[in-house]
């Protein structure tokens, strides 16, 4: 894939291709990739243990919605040893976030952000992004929350690209790429968006070469 400056029109077609950017440090230049193998997390797969359940209902965290994207894609990006995120891809996710294709879920404590994630959503598509924490389980619950929101809207692919340990044992799983190019084109398909103000799109227009 050649390097583009990474308009919003442009990260659109790609995620509309299956393809998703990444650095190759908090320095690095940024990629495309396409895995043959992919992750997803089902809905109906979700795994929702017996202590988080416990910790979900508690309310111990206030959870809301589009309300500290820069920040949780900042904390995203540096809050860990290694990490993918650049400042041109915080920048470039930012703009889509005003665009309203670009969304987090923010975990609160005491009125602190102690935990989030964010992604992007084309129609009845959520490309998961990342996702961080300061308390236990703030960023498992943000997940929980976006997992309901998705099924309420009738989403359905939520997209996780790579697979861990972490997202494997909250339900997500390895497809192919063809058996996800498949689900992709019937999510992009679907009448929906992530809520009332979000635009429905057609394929994004730009290209990657």
């Amino acid at each position: 894939m050649a390097n583009s400056t990474l308009t919003p029109e442009l990260l659109l077609s790609a995620y509309c291709q299956g393809y998703f950017p990444m650095a190759e440090h908090r320095a690095g230049e940024v990629g495309w990739f396409k895995p043959e193998m992919r992750a997803i997390l089902p809905f109906d797969a979700l795994r929702v243990s017996r202590s988080l359940t416990k910790v979900v209902r508690s309310g111990q965290y206030t959870i809301t919605v589009d309300q500290a994207f820069s920040e949780v894609i900042h904390s995203c990006a540096v809050l860990r040893d290694e990490t993918w995120i650049s400042p041109e891809l915080e920048s470039a996710y930012t703009e889509l976030f005003r665009c309203g294709l670009a969304h987090s879920i923010e975990a609160w404590h005491d009125q602190k952000l102690v935990g989030g994630l964010y992604g992007v959503s084309i129609n009845g598509a959520f490309f998961g992004e990342s996702m961080f924490h300061l308390r236990p389980n703030a960023s498992k619950v943000c997940l929980v929350y976006l997992v309901h929101h998705l099924q309420s809207r009738q989403f359905q692919l939520l997209d996780c690209q790579y697979i861990n340990s972490h997202m494997e044992s909250l339900g997500a799983s390895e497809i192919s790429s063809g058996t996800y190019d498949s689900l992709l084109q019937i999510a992009l398909n679907t009448q929906t968006t992530f809520n009332d103000t979000t635009p429905f799109l057609s394929f994004a227009s730009e290209q990657l070469e």
